[in-house]
């Protein structure tokens, strides 16, 4: 293999690189839908923070009272994933809330039994 052949090689090799790991960084924060939804009882959250941050995730009932706190840290940049089991809530449209610094969203989501 010729010389220049192999610089172009490396030199692809670390685009390749440089690309995965601006992947790995999200650009703004996202709060996902959760899924399965309807969901039970177990459903799953997904969300990116683009730098280390306080991280609330709390859900609350249709009349906006907070029924549990899924995380109360602070968190890393990057994407994160969790676990929210509602066996100890009745059916019903409960909404989960994001709070990353100045950061927050909302998304709804449906508990049937």
């Amino acid at each position: 293999m010729r010389a220049d052949a192999i610089k172009y090689q490396l030199v692809d090799e670390i685009n390749d690189l440089d690309e995965q790991i601006i992947a790995e960084k999200p650009i703004t924060p996202v709060l996902r839908q959760n899924y399965p939804n309807p969901f039970n009882p177990i459903t799953n959250i997904e969300f990116s923070i683009s730098n280390s941050a306080f991280v609330t995730l709390d859900v609350y009932n249709v009349t906006g009272q907070k029924v549990k706190r899924l995380i109360g840290q602070r968190l890393k940049a990057g994407a994160h994933q969790i676990r929210f089991e509602g066996s100890d809530l009745p059916s019903g449209v409960y909404y989960y809330r994001l709070v990353a610094g100045e950061f927050s969203q909302v998304r709804k989501m449906i508990l049937l039994r």
